[in-house]
């Protein structure tokens, strides 16, 4: 038992405040003759005053005998976790997770447990991942249990295992993933042996599925401080299970060819990300494309005879890279698509300050963009890490200018959807073909003059069509 401070007795009392319904449930199962603690990442949150609308318990009653109390006082019940000793409910627009004590083993090969029930709350409490979530709260009787000092490390912003690390490890592999997330989530510190378990056992993480992997670093990177967590993934050698590209990205420098640290610039853009984000992130698909914007440089590395290093091209290696990268890690196609497009058109914008731009540029570069733009107007000025104050006020006046001349277009057309000045239906009347390839092709014709010299008259459209249409051979 460990004994909370008034901070900590006012964070649970505040829990059990807004959620009175925490108490109600916990009086249901002692009715019953059953234990129910608060759990795990519930009691750590409520401790830092983070508690959302998700509530863990765990309890002594077996899944059928949580059924059995919850039913006809859950708004909803759902069992997909009853193989696991899991039954979910919702109650007044919380969703509350109930599962039995668990002493689990582990078949040493796959992450997945061999479940068994534990006989104690002390059971259940030894098999968790981290001590900062090995802590519980009793119901109704409000009792405090910490057996492997979690609330000490909560304040000391410590993660460590309750087991021995390279134990907790070889249970379950996921957890040096999940380490390097709470590091990235809470801004915590990793304890040394933690830290030394994960380099030593890194090749483990192999017997972990892609879709959890994927799950667990989506959430590292939607977390207050990513950068922390990714420096632990590429420092323990975690990364390069799943994702080599960034450990990749720590090109060789020799002495005739300076040129920037390129992983140590890439973890500066994505902090430059984050903080362009406003009220709306976390921004995955932004912070996705600027962790992954240059890795197309150490395949497109190279040094011409003046010395100078040049990657020409890595935008569309890295937009490559980057589609098989997270294919591999089976992100969704719509997501993956919009990661890849901004790797891709990250380099569109130099070149601006030139002057060498015409509207025709800026109508192709908003229309490339698409609803992507927004995002593109931050991963382009995230990516201006340069330490010569002048060039980078030089680049952000060219792209404060590029964003006007946008605004300024928009207001005379709608860049956000640039058609031909003649739709489909027009085009098969005034040429007299039926739908088809034809049409098609006009389209894109008069699309791309569109771009070219933004809006024209019907006169005009029509005497463009028609000429297209001769010089193809379609009209005589």
């Amino acid at each position: 038992m460990s004994v909370l401070n008034a901070a900590q007795q006012k964070a649970v009392a505040e829990l059990l405040r807004v959620s009175p319904l925490a108490d109600e449930l916990g009086r249901r199962f002692d009715a019953a003759g059953h234990e129910l603690h608060l759990v795990g990442g519930s009691v750590r949150d409520a401790l830092l005053g983070r508690l959302g609308d998700d509530l863990d318990f765990c309890t002594d009653a077996t899944p059928e005998q949580t059924l059995a109390i919850v039913q006809g006082w859950a708004d909803a019940i759902w069992e997909t976790g009853r193989e696991f000793g899991t039954i979910g409910i919702h109650k007044n627009g919380l969703r509350l997770e109930i599962t039995t004590f668990r002493a689990e083993a582990y078949d040493g090969v796959t992450r997945n447990p061999i479940v068994q029930y534990g006989k104690s709350l002390l059971d259940d409490l030894e098999r968790r991942d981290f001590t900062i979530n090995a802590m519980a709260v009793s119901l109704p009787g409000h009792v405090f249990t910490d057996p492997y000092g979690g609330l000490a490390d909560l304040a000391a912003k410590l993660i460590r295992t309750p087991a021995a690390p390279s134990q907790s490890f070889g249970d379950d592999p996921l957890r040096m993933l999940r380490a390097a997330r709470f590091a990235a989530k809470l801004q915590f510190t990793v304890d040394e042996a933690v830290i030394s378990a994960m380099t030593t056992m890194c090749a483990d993480l192999d017997r972990i599925t892609a879709e959890r992997i994927r799950d667990e670093f989506t959430k590292l990177m939607c977390g207050a401080d990513p950068i922390a967590g990714l420096r632990l993934l590429v420092d323990t050698g975690l990364a390069d299970r799943f994702l080599p590209e960034i450990s990749g990205l720590k090109l060789e420098i020799d002495e005739h060819a300076q040129h920037k640290d390129v992983y140590e610039h890439t973890l500066i853009v994505v902090a430059n990300a984050i903080r362009l984000e406003g009220d709306e992130g976390p921004d995955f698909v932004l912070r996705m494309a600027a962790l992954m914007h240059d890795v197309g440089k150490p395949a497109t590395k190279a040094v011409g005879r003046d010395g100078r290093v040049s990657f020409h091209h890595h935008e569309i290696v890295g937009a490559r890279l980057t589609k098989q990268r997270m294919k591999a890690m089976k992100y969704p196609k719509d997501s993956t698509a919009e990661v890849v497009e901004l790797v891709s058109l990250h380099l569109r914008f130099y070149g601006y300050g030139r002057g060498e731009w015409t509207d025709s540029a800026v109508r192709r570069y908003v229309t490339d963009a698409g609803p992507l733009l927004s995002r593109l107007h931050k991963l382009t000025r995230s990516d201006v890490t340069t330490r010569n104050r002048r060039k980078a006020a030089n680049l952000a006046a060219d792209y404060d200018a590029l964003e006007e001349r946008i605004a300024r277009l928009e207001a005379e057309e709608d860049l956000a959807r640039v058609r031909p000045d003649l739709d489909g239906n027009a085009i098969m009347e005034l040429l007299g073909v039926p739908p088809g390839p034809i049409v098609g092709q006009a389209w894109r014709y008069l699309k791309e003059l569109r771009l070219d010299r933004g809006p024209l008259t019907r006169d005009e459209a029509e005497a463009e069509l028609y000429k297209w249409a001769r010089d193809q051979g379609h009209v005589s």
